[in-house]
């Protein structure tokens, strides 16, 4: 789910350039921004958020800060770990997702505020009808940003590390407990727990394969 086209200790290179650099980087960006687009629809319905969002969430309830600023604090913790044990993780996508993510959720969050009415997102059946739409904005953001292979969000990067340091667990075991690891965290400090959280745990995995064999054909 991650590459590292990013910085490459061992290899002496930083941000090196894969083949179809533009094309990649113009899909990272996308992917983002429809990230952070779905991002805030899932967060307006409150029927539930990746396991990252929903610790970010829980910590807003603590702290005076807006969702975006908290979200790139809790990324730049994980991120001291992925520098001291793997900075071959780290390339643009990993500072776009981990800087503007969190910022582009709340810009449209106020942008609905500012079209849509007064309570627009409380009714049951408008949440329903745009679980749907708004989950899979969501996953083909995530997983465009994450296909374009310029690096992943501390968040992704941070179980590879891990299972490749665990050698006698597998990575889908350490990316499970570390999805609930986040989750029951978010729960506890009052984050969004619902459905969009465990549909995203089983659904992003088989997405990402299945976009990236729609879009190879423009980064390879």
């Amino acid at each position: 789910m991650s590459s590292k086209a990013g910085f490459n200790l061992k290899n002496r290179k930083c941000f090196a350039c894969p083949p179809k650099f533009k094309n990649r980087m113009v899909m990272m960006l996308c992917g983002i921004a429809a990230q952070g687009l779905g991002l805030s629809l899932l967060r307006a319905i409150n029927l539930g958020t990746d396991p990252c969002s929903c610790l970010t969430q829980g910590v807003t309830n603590f702290v005076p800060l807006s969702f975006g600023t908290c979200q790139l604090l809790c990324h730049l913790v994980t991120f001291v770990f992925v520098i001291r044990y793997d900075l071959g993780m780290i390339g643009f996508g990993t500072i776009g997702n981990m800087c503007f993510l969190g910022y582009i959720s709340d810009f449209f969050k106020w942008i609905w505020s500012l079209l849509l009415p007064a309570g627009f997102f409380e009714a049951t059946m408008t949440r329903y009808i745009l679980l749907v739409p708004s989950l899979a904005v969501f996953l083909l953001g995530a997983a465009a940003y994450m296909c374009a292979g310029l690096g992943s969000s501390p968040y992704d990067a941070l179980p590879f590390i891990i299972a490749g340091r665990v050698k006698k667990v597998s990575f889908k075991v350490v990316r499970m407990l570390w999805d609930i690891s986040f989750m029951a965290a978010g729960f506890v400090l009052g984050g969004d727990v619902g459905i969009v959280t465990i549909l995203v745990a089983f659904f992003l995995g088989p997405i990402i394969t299945w976009v990236q064999r729609k879009l190879e054909v423009l980064i390879i």
